[in-house]
């Protein structure tokens, strides 16, 4: 099975950038999508063969989640069943016979680190949530998890420390995320790779290269030997993320 992930920094923006041909070309089973920016139903969106699911934010154009599944699920979840976090349409997870799909896009700690004390409860809540699926079944967690875990995971890490995204309170709480049973699927299969999913619209940042990757697939430990494959589809453009994806099973 084939799993894409993608911020898309606005879903009817990126539609008019030839979003349905990417989309298209993928084949795969599953499209996540993260910050969508709109509510169900704005957008005629309808490819055959699949079935949508959303999780929008209470607060119209803003933040949101949407995943794209050829295989109908068992239960469809939305939030982490916290209504302090569950107000900004950021988690939607699909259960399935022998896995759970989780669809994030992690809240940003912002200009300053202002929103930081939040990230770290929200980090530590969704930490648990993950971990209560994970003793159920295998989880396959994807989105912008908004943090570069490694300073191989930035152009710039001796400048940007401790900015928001490279903080050591966001980098530490996603080392405790994977010592809790997972693994990045990336870095497992290159762990030397330099590849980036992210890039500042300021400066001509990606024409030159200066990116962060904070677009993951994570998955539990238990699934790594049915790993196959992990991209950063660097050569697609549209949003100031590209997609990324994995082949398992």
């Amino acid at each position: 099975m084939k799993f894409v992930s993608w911020n898309v920094n606005g879903l009817r923006a990126i539609y008019t950038k030839g979003f349905p041909e990417i989309f298209a070309s993928f084949e795969a089973d599953f499209i996540c999508l993260q910050e969508t920016k709109m509510q169900e139903g704005q957008l005629e969106f309808n490819p055959e063969g699949y079935t949508s699911y959303f999780n929008s934010a209470v607060k119209k154009g803003y933040s949101g989640t949407a995943i794209w599944a050829k295989q109908k699920p068992l239960n469809v979840y939305r939030g982490i069943d916290m209504e302090e976090h569950d107000q900004e349409g950021r988690v939607l997870t699909l259960e399935y016979d022998n896995f759970y799909l989780v669809n994030v896009y992690t809240p940003n700690s912002q200009d300053e680190l202002r929103r930081l004390s939040y990230r770290m409860v929200w980090e530590d809540e969704f930490r648990l949530f993950l971990m209560r699926l994970d003793q159920k079944k295998g989880v396959i967690l994807c989105g912008d998890l908004n943090v570069a875990h490694e300073e191989i995971d930035l152009k710039n890490s001796k400048t940007n420390r401790n900015s928001p995204g490279f903080s050591d309170q966001e980098r530490e709480k996603m080392t405790r995320l994977l010592k809790s049973g997972f693994i990045d699927t990336f870095r497992s299969l290159y762990p030397t790779k330099i590849q980036y999913s992210w890039w500042s619209y300021r400066m001509a940042a990606r024409e030159k290269g200066v990116g962060w990757r904070i677009d993951y697939f994570v998955i539990s430990e238990r699934l790594k030997l049915a790993l196959k494959e992990a991209k950063i589809h660097d050569d697609i453009f549209g949003s100031d993320h590209c997609p990324v994806s994995i082949e398992i099973f």
